[in-house]
């Protein structure tokens, strides 16, 4: 097997790249960035702290109510979408 060149910019980004790794684990391992008030375990996205945000989201959306589809109709067109989009960017490459 021939050995790989390594240049300046292929060495700078593989020490960027596992001092960001690096950096993450730390973070993760020390449980930096998490408030102790509130425990939302690792889902805790941005949003989590702020208080009352259930009251933001209108639930009644995806209901079959006004809009007459249940709710795996939207989960098809979601994955349906991704499929389509995935297909189209397989297709560019």
């Amino acid at each position: 097997m021939a050995r790989r060149k390594w240049s300046f910019w292929g060495i700078a980004a593989a020490v960027v790249g596992l001092l960001a790794v690096a950096a993450a684990v730390y973070i993760m391992v020390h449980g930096l960035g998490l408030n102790p008030d509130l425990d939302y375990g690792a889902g805790a996205y941005y949003y989590a702290d702020i208080p009352d945000y259930e009251k933001t989201l209108d639930w009644d959306t995806y209901s079959a109510g006004e809009a007459g589809l249940p709710f795996w109709v939207y989960l098809l067109f979601f994955f349906g979408w991704g499929a389509l989009v995935w297909a189209v960017w397989k297709r560019l490459g």
